[in-house]
């Protein structure tokens, strides 16, 4: 549930933010006309991103055991690259994001293509959030915790968005994008893990029976801290070698690259993001930036 928690929130804070971004930005240059054309590209979102979330829970169904679980492996696997390519591009592009945004706005002509900027900024956290969370729903085994977490962490982040365009809240971006990270990183080994567990039950990879360690008899699956690690970071008790290697292959040098990207000097100072404009000795109550 956690994990879900996890990538609602930090997905939905980006999404809030590029959101704050574009409203702010039509705001502040006299464009409020044009704000619908914003909100509809957001709702279309948000319906595309549930459709997608359907597609993913239902489709399978009616499958042979086999069929469901190379789909189920394969999408996992895909899962896990597009929230790698996430947390890393937020740690590099979110130093920019408010420029950019801007430029972009600045090149459309009001019309379709300002729906269309926001459906593909919005729409692409969300596409992204179904994938990933569909992917640890279905390595937990629950259904109703995980998909309580995502909704929980999806109306956090709106509370919070709603705050930072506000001014009444301030969030040191950086260091929630770094930890944030850092965890998601791990949880989605985890998913890896269970990719390769389905991949190996359709028959597609080999050795489902070489298991490298059995501690289910310590951490039982049904247990409290059973529940609660397989909840978090996709634990499995019984893991077969093959597992365990995707697992380290994966974790090492992803976190490795991670932390020593976010441990990258920067010489600029990041970009105020704000619901209005103020005075040069005045903060902004949000502040873009990549980790240092």
């Amino acid at each position: 549930m956690f994990g879900n928690f996890l990538i609602g929130l930090r997905e939905g804070l980006e999404a809030s933010l590029v959101v704050g971004i574009l409203v702010a930005y039509l705001v502040k240059t006299d464009r409020r006309h044009l704000l619908p054309r914003i909100w509809t590209g957001v709702a279309i979102a948000i319906a595309v991103s549930f459709g997608f979330g359907a597609l993913l829970t239902f489709g399978p169904r009616g499958l042979t055991f086999e069929a469901q679980e190379a789909i189920g492996g394969s999408l996992s696997i895909v899962a896990v690259a597009f929230v790698t390519w996430m947390v890393f591009w937020m740690a590099r592009q979110a130093r920019n994001l408010k420029g950019e945004l801007e430029a972009k706005l600045d090149a459309t002509d009001g019309g379709m293509s300002l729906t269309l900027l926001a459906l593909l900024a919005v729409g692409r956290e969300g596409l992204e959030s179904a994938m990933f969370v569909w992917a640890a729903t279905r390595a937990t085994g629950e259904t109703t915790a995980p998909l309580i977490g995502a909704v929980l962490g999806f109306a956090l982040a709106t509370v919070l968005g709603v705050l930072f365009y506000k001014g009444a809240l301030r969030l040191d971006l950086r260091k929630f994008f770094t930890w944030t990270g850092a965890f998601l990183v791990v949880v989605a080994a985890g998913v890896v893990s269970y990719g390769i567990h389905d991949l190996q039950e359709a028959a597609i990879l080999p050795g489902l029976r070489d298991v490298a360690f059995d501690v289910s008899s310590t951490i039982p699956p049904s247990s409290w801290y059973g529940t609660l690690l397989k909840g978090t970071v996709n634990f499995n008790p019984v893991t077969t070698w093959l597992q365990l290697v995707c697992w380290v292959l994966y974790l090492v040098p992803t976190m490795t690259l991670f932390v020593l990207r976010v441990r990258r000097p920067t010489s600029a100072p990041p970009a105020p993001i704000g619901g209005g404009t103020a005075p040069a000795s005045t903060p902004q109550p949000i502040t873009e930036g990549t980790p240092a």
